[in-house]
């Protein structure tokens, strides 16, 4: 069968009257003394009559609202595996991806240390030791000298070691008690050289792992969200109670229905969701469902309740004390009113979140006596009959 909100054009929180208008309209439009030459308008009148029939009925129209949202729990489940399918895929994707630049960081690391030795075995023969922040620039080329090399012209005046020439001339005019000395400071340049070329490959090493990894890490992937049905009660609504859903693996959490809670409602629960290696834990989407009370039926923040009148109550007029969701109330039956005779009474209904409320709907109901009377059978055959006692 096809939606029959959709034949008759109305939404699913839609009421009563609503319906029952929609249906009218649309009957007439399509009514088949009025389209004798539309093949089609027979059928399209029977379809509009029978989604009237399902949806004017609370009972039918509850059977279809269940299974419509079975079939779109099931449509969500298949999402969710598919995400999931996603997901799993996604994450070896990424872990391919760190592998790979893992790979490049080492070959990266090891050309840099290569020239970095062979640099320093040259910079040794000349006295000038680069930096391995300014070689990293130098290699890479993203970032601006500091200073004009100011620091480094420094370093190199106060800690390089002096030319060969002019140790050599100064140990000439050295006389010859002195010399020893000054061999023996020469020689712990040369350590401090060799310990300098060792060191700085490492410490060019630890630049460019710096350079690399010093920025902020990725955020992780989130992963997907995990859908669960929650039945509730009508009064756990109207009272706003705290519930508790089980997420399955061991896991339940508690939540309090908020204001506006209703059918199909949706509560979001963060990072409570699938928990997926290598990605942030996903939500946790709760889906509402109210369960079927024997006193109401819920149609979006409204309340629904059958009240059964008698014949004469219907055409006389009476008054009715009803079940309401917060105690009794009274129900007003004007005279004449028929099976298709709504009473709305404001603020009877769910709480929504604008801060009101909806109402209480009482739909009427004929109802014969449980003995026929003769009286009234006699009554009704005159009045079909034609003759008026």
């Amino acid at each position: 069968m096809r939606d029959p909100y959709k034949i008759l054009g109305v939404k699913r929180d839609a009421g009563q009257d609503e319906i029952k208008a929609a249906w009218r309209n649309m009957a007439k439009a399509v009514h088949p003394d009025h389209n004798q030459g539309d093949p089609t308008a027979s059928a399209r009148f029977a379809e509009i009559g029978r989604a009237y029939e399902t949806l004017k009925d609370p009972k039918k129209r509850s059977l279809f609202d269940n299974a419509a949202r079975m079939a779109e729990a099931k449509a969500n489940e298949g999402t969710i595996m598919q995400q999931r399918q996603a997901a799993r895929e996604a994450a070896a994707r990424a872990r391919a991806a760190q592998a790979n630049a893992e790979r490049v960081m080492e070959e990266l690391a090891r050309a840099a240390a290569q020239k970095a030795a062979a640099d320093a075995a040259k910079q040794q023969k000349t006295g000038a030791a680069e930096p391995p922040e300014e070689m990293i620039e130098r290699i890479f080329g993203t970032q601006a000298r500091t200073a004009a090399g100011g620091g480094r012209a420094q370093g190199f005046a106060a800690g390089a070691p002096k030319r060969p020439e002019a140790e050599a001339a100064t140990a000439d005019k050295q006389p010859d008690a002195g010399k020893a000395e000054a061999e023996q400071q020469q020689a712990a340049e040369e350590a401090a050289a060799q310990a300098s070329a060792v060191m700085q490959p490492l410490s060019l090493l630890t630049s460019l792992v710096r350079r690399f990894t010093g920025g902020s890490a990725a955020v992780p992937e989130k992963a997907p969200d995990q859908f669960v049905t929650k039945t509730v009660t009508v009064d756990e609504v109207i009272k706003g109670r705290w519930v508790t859903v089980d997420l399955g693996e061991g896991r339940d959490i508690g939540f309090a229905l908020a204001t506006g809670t209703t059918e199909g409602h949706q509560v979001r629960l963060k990072g409570q969701g699938h928990k997926l290696t290598g990605m942030q834990r996903g939500d946790a989407v709760i889906n509402i469902h109210i369960a079927p009370d024997e006193r109401f039926t819920v149609n979006g923040f409204d309340l629904h309740t059958v009240l059964p009148v008698t014949i004469e109550n219907a055409v006389l007029g009476s008054e009715a004390l009803i079940d309401g969701p917060n105690g009794s109330v009274t129900v007003t039956v004007p005279a004449w009113s028929g099976s298709d005779k709504t009473i709305r009474i404001p603020g009877q209904g769910l709480a929504n979140v604008e801060g009101g409320k909806g109402d209480l709907v009482v739909e009427l109901r004929i109802m014969l006596w449980e003995k026929p009377d003769d009286k009234v059978t006699d009554l009704m055959r005159s009045m079909k009959n034609g003759l008026f006692l």
